[in-house]
């Protein structure tokens, strides 16, 4: 059985290059379209998914993969012109990530709210912190799973400092700058006193815009409690409901119920857009448009914060990271 189960890629392969079959490689570029979830009606629910570590970037280097960004810029896009559309639920399991990345999706969440008059719902599973929990402020109900870990409200700064391992293998880079603070966050040498003040009031500035965001969302919270909380602790749904960053503590289907109340439906579709050719869904499948992974590893880990880092330059995240 392990000596057939070891051929199979081989035919496969071989069957492709034949042109007795086709494996669509890259599938995270073909047309998104409709697929029905749950439920039933000429009235729809669009459910969109955030998942991973929320970046501008594309998040693989190699295949022809969109961005977070543009995967969602397409859906809403496309949800704008379907006038059966009557409400979103945005499913979120995610760690947070950029604060550029988190303030995009926010804002075009935001504006599409704004432009249909249409009701967001958000959904928290297993994480929705930092960033993830920003982008849920564009919602007007918060849901979260009884096992959900949200809070983490902050902002930090990740960058790489290769100092001490240059040293060790006798390379010495050379940078020549215009200004005494032109290579400030530089990987190659450790930041002085006066480059970590100047750091950490652009960190102070974000977190600011954090918490300015909450406030808007939030009426219930005062700009004092919110402080309080923005300590950069994370916490279960329920002590979240308590502290008021959340409206109920519940399961997908509540979130649906929920949505439809809020649009005022008796009975809805649940669709959502995707480009593969997955053939079941449920209001739990994944459907990330992401292209065939090469690699058995998680969608946020280690690897994926050295994706963002490869730049050499510094991120300013809402993010947790432990």
């Amino acid at each position: 059985m392990r000596k057939f189960r070891a051929w199979v890629p081989i035919v496969l392969l071989c069957a492709a290059m034949a042109g007795c079959i086709t494996i669509d490689v890259f599938p995270g570029r073909g047309p998104l379209r409709e697929f029905t979830v749950s439920g039933e009606g000429p009235d729809k629910i669009l459910l969109v998914e955030l998942s991973g570590l929320l970046s501008t970037k594309s998040p693989s280097r190699w295949l022809n993969e969109p961005s977070l960004l543009e995967r969602v810029k397409a859906e809403l896009t496309l949800a704008e012109e379907d006038p059966r559309i009557k409400a979103l639920i945005l499913r979120i399991n995610s760690p947070g990530g950029t604060v550029t990345a988190s303030d995009i999706l926010y804002h075009e969440f935001r504006e599409f709210r704004n432009k249909r008059n249409i009701p967001i719902v958000a959904v928290i599973m297993d994480l929705g912190t930092s960033g993830g929990y920003y982008v849920a402020m564009a919602a007007d109900k918060v849901v979260a799973h009884p096992s959900s870990v949200t809070g983490s409200l902050g902002v930090m700064m990740v960058t790489l400092n290769a100092q001490g391992l240059l040293e060790k293998v006798g390379i010495e880079p050379t940078t020549i700058v215009s200004g005494p603070k032109k290579a400030m966050g530089s990987p190659f040498r450790a930041l002085t006193e006066e480059e970590r003040r100047i750091f950490q009031g652009l960190i102070d500035s974000f977190h600011a815009r954090f918490i300015q965001v909450i406030d808007e969302s939030r009426p219930n919270l005062n700009s004092e409690d919110i402080r309080r909380l923005a300590d950069g602790r994370i916490m279960t749904a329920q002590q979240a409901h308590e502290a008021g960053l959340i409206d109920r503590i519940g399961y997908m289907d509540d979130a649906i119920a929920l949505a439809k109340a809020q649009a005022g439906l008796t009975r809805a579709t649940v669709v959502t857009y995707r480009r593969s050719r997955q053939k079941s869904a449920n209001i739990y499948s994944s459907f990330d448009s992401a292209p065939i992974s090469l690699t058995p590893v998680p969608r946020f880990d280690t690897m994926e914060l050295m994706h963002l880092l490869s730049g050499g330059a510094p991120q300013f995240m809402y993010v947790w990271l432990p």
